[in-house]
C-alpha cells in the first residue's frame, strides 16, 4: 500500500481530557483533519488569540489556513446544532464554506431521536446512565438496526424519507414510552429543518474514497477522537458509556481506512481523572481536594455545563487505554491544576476482594478500590513556562513515573488553557 499514513488523537480516560486543543496545537503539521465518532456530545474548547470557542460536531481544525476538514462516516450530525455552530463560527469572522467537507455516509440525528432519547432516560428512573439528551444513543441504535437516514439521503427523496422515520419513532413514544411530546416537536422540528438548508451548502462527499485518495497522493491526515477511551462502546466501563467506538480502531471504521493505514497514535491524558455524569470512578475525590480540582481546572462539560467528578491520576485505567490503543505517545493536559497540591497521589494497582490487581478487570464496582503511590508536589506555577528547560525538578519526577509505569513517552505537557501554553518535550 502507496501513500502516507494516519494519525489519530484520542482521549484515554473519561473523555474532556482537551483534544481539542491539542488538535488545534498539531494541525500545522498536517493537511486534513477529520473527526471519526460521536456526535454533538462532544465538546472540543479552543482558545487562541482572544478567542474561546466550542466545537461539537466540526473538527479543531477548522480555525487553521489551508487545512481542509472532514466529518467521517462514523460520526452522528445533528443539522440544528450544526447550524449554531456554523453560526457562530462565522460571527467571529471564519468560512467554513470551502474548508469542510462531510461524509455521505454519515448518520443524521432526527428531532425525534432527541424524543426518543429523553423519554428512555425518564424511564429509566434511577438506573439511568447519565445521557445528553442530544439523541445519540438512538441515533446509532437506528444506525445498527439498519433503520437510520444519513446525510447522502438528503439529496433524494428526503422529506418522504424523513416522514417514515418520524413515523417510526412516534409509534415508539406513543405506544411504548407513552411520552408526551407535542410541545416540544414542532420547535425542534422547526429548527432542524433550518440546519438541513445550512448542511446543503457544504460539499458531501464519499470520506472514504477522498482520504484515502489523499493519503496516495501524500497529504497527510490526522484523526480527531471524541469522548474516551473508558467511554467506548466494548472496552468501556459499561453500561455507562457513549455509543461509538472512541478507540483507534475507531478510526479505520469510522472513515474507511484499513489498519494498516495508522501510524502515530496520540494520547491524551489529564494529570488527574474527571468523570461527567453517572457510571464507576475508581479515584474519584468527594473532599475539599476533589472540588479544588475541579475549581482550578474549570471542570464543566463544555456540552453540557454539568459539573465533573475529580480524582486521581488512575494507571491501571491509563495502561489500559494505552494497551487497546497502541498508543506511541502520550500527551499530559492540565499539569497547571495540581500546582498547589504537597502530594500528589497516582492509583497504581486496583484492590478487588482483598487482592492487588494491574489489570483492568471485567467491571467496574464498589468492589475496585485503588491503590495509591505518594509523589511530592511541585508547588511552582507552571502557567508561563516555555520550555521543558523550566520545569520544577518535582513535575519531571512526575513525569518520570507515568512513563516508567506505562513504557510510553510523554510527548507534550499542557500548562494552560492557551493554545501557546503547550509544551513540546525534546
Amino acid at each position: 500500500m502507496n501513500g502516507n499514513k494516519v494519525d489519530v488523537l484520542l482521549g484515554l480516560q473519561w473523555g474532556d481530557e482537551g483534544k481539542g486543543k491539542v488538535v488545534d496545537v498539531l494541525t500545522p503539521g498536517y493537511d486534513i483533519i477529520a473527526r471519526f465518532q460521536g456526535g454533538p456530545n462532544a465538546g472540543h474548547t479552543l482558545e487562541f488569540n482572544g478567542i474561546k470557542q466550542v466545537l461539537h460536531t466540526i473538527p479543531s481544525g477548522i480555525f487553521r489556513e489551508d487545512k481542509m476538514n472532514i466529518i467521517g462516516n462514523g460520526v452522528v450530525l445533528d443539522p440544528a446544532i450544526f447550524k449554531k455552530e456554523i453560526e457562530s463560527i462565522s460571527r467571529i469572522g471564519f468560512d467554513l464554506s470551502e474548508k469542510l467537507l462531510i461524509s455521505k455516509k454519515a448518520h443524521l440525528i432526527l428531532p425525534t431521536h432527541r424524543l426518543l432519547d429523553a423519554a428512555s432516560e425518564s424511564a429509566k428512573g434511577d438506573t439511568k446512565i447519565g445521557s445528553t439528551l442530544k439523541g445519540i444513543g438512538p441515533t446509532y441504535r437506528d444506525k445498527i438496526g439498519r433503520e437510520g437516514l444519513r446525510i447522502g439521503d438528503i439529496c433524494e427523496n428526503f422529506e418522504e424519507k424523513y416522514n417514515a422515520h418520524k413515523k417510526q419513532h412516534l409509534l415508539q413514544l406513543d405506544n411504548f414510552y407513552h411520552y408526551n411530546y407535542s410541545d416540544q416537536l414542532p420547535q425542534l422540528e422547526k429548527e432542524w429543518f433550518e440546519g438541513i438548508e445550512i448542511l446543503k451548502k457544504f460539499k458531501f462527499v464519499d470520506s472514504e474514497n477522498y482520504l484515502n485518495n489523499a493519503l496516495n497522493a501524500g497529504k497527510t491526515v490526522i484523526a480527531e477522537g471524541a469522548q474516551g477511551t473508558m467511554l467506548d462502546i466494548d472496552f468501556g466501563s459499561y453500561p455507562f458509556v457513549t455509543s461509538s467506538n472512541t478507540i483507534c480502531a475507531g478510526a479505520c471504521t469510522g472513515m474507511g481506512l484499513a489498519p494498516q493505514r495508522i501510524g502515530n497514535v496520540y494520547g491524551i491524558f489529564k494529570a488527574y481523572c474527571t468523570r461527567v455524569g453517572m457510571g464507576p470512578f475508581p479515584t474519584e475525590l468527594f473532599d475539599e481536594t476533589g472540588h479544588l480540582l475541579r475549581d482550578r481546572g474549570n471542570e464543566y462539560g463544555a456540552t453540557t455545563g454539568r459539573p465533573r467528578r475529580c480524582g486521581w491520576l488512575d494507571l491501571v485505567a491509563l495502561n489500559y487505554s494505552i494497551m487497546i490503543n497502541g498508543v506511541t505517545d502520550l500527551i499530559m493536559m492540565k499539569a497547571d491544576v495540581m500546582d498547589e497540591f504537597d502530594t500528589i497521589k497516582i492509583c497504581t494497582a486496583y484492590k478487588i476482594n482483598g487482592k492487588e490487581t494491574t489489570e483492568f478487570p471485567y467491571e467496574l464496582n464498589e468492589n475496585v478500590e485503588p491503590v495509591y503511590t505518594e509523589l511530592p508536589g511541585w508547588k511552582t506555577d507552571l502557567t508561563e513556562l516555555t520550555s521543558e528547560e523550566q520545569f520544577p525538578i518535582k513535575l519531571k519526577e512526575y513525569i518520570k513515573f507515568i512513563e516508567e509505569q506505562t513504557g510510553v513517552s510523554i510527548s507534550i505537557v499542557s500548562v494552560g488553557p492557551n493554545r501557546k501554553q503547550t509544551i513540546v518535550r525534546k
